[in-house]
């Protein structure tokens, strides 16, 4: 066989071997991910409106529904369109929490059910939880946890300090009660 067979050869050969190892890690690890308009202006793509610059995130993809917080920025499925349309948005609230809801969802307040979580978008036009409701935990692809595009922008999210500005009450599990205080 011809050198440049033999070199043909093993080159398809290693793609072959790794393709499938690419793609167990996109799925089930993380991927880079563009975002798409501005519902999440400022925390993701702060110019979109005038420059319709998008930022490059980090997607982890590891155990998306598990160890969710309040603040944390997660793309899940759409729940209203096509499941294979993906949505970004902030978690305000977490199974158990009672929130103050924003128009036009049709009640002041919503208490979260189990399995599930309340999402927002930042700007007020946004289609979110406001809309369709909590979402389920299981929706949830994965969570946003660096943005790397552009270089200017780039840096880890941290979501421990976002503040809901006295939207979200935790439930005292152990007392079966509310917290005085909204978060």
């Amino acid at each position: 066989m011809a050198y440049g067979a033999r070199l043909l050869l093993r080159s398809t050969f290693q793609l072959v071997t790794l393709l499938p190892v690419i793609i167990l890690f996109k799925d089930h690890v993380g991927e880079t991910m563009h975002i798409a308009g501005s519902s999440m202006s400022p925390a993701l793509n702060p110019t979109y409106h005038y420059t319709g610059s998008r930022d490059v995130v980090w997607l982890n993809k590891r155990l998306p529904a598990f160890n969710l917080e309040r603040g944390m920025i997660v793309v899940f499925r759409s729940p209203t369109k096509n499941p294979d349309q993906w949505a970004v948005k902030r978690i305000i609230g977490l199974e158990g929490d009672r929130v103050r809801t924003r128009k036009p969802y049709e009640f002041e307040e919503v208490d979260i059910p189990k399995g599930h979580v309340w999402v927002e978008g930042l700007e007020g036009s946004s289609l979110d939880s406001n809309t369709y409701g909590p979402i389920s935990a299981n929706l949830i692809i994965g969570k946003v946890t660096r943005i790397i595009l552009p270089m200017i922008r780039a840096r880890r999210l941290d979501w421990k300090n976002w503040d809901s500005g006295d939207r979200v009450r935790k439930r005292k599990p152990e007392l079966d009660q509310w917290d005085e205080e909204w978060l």
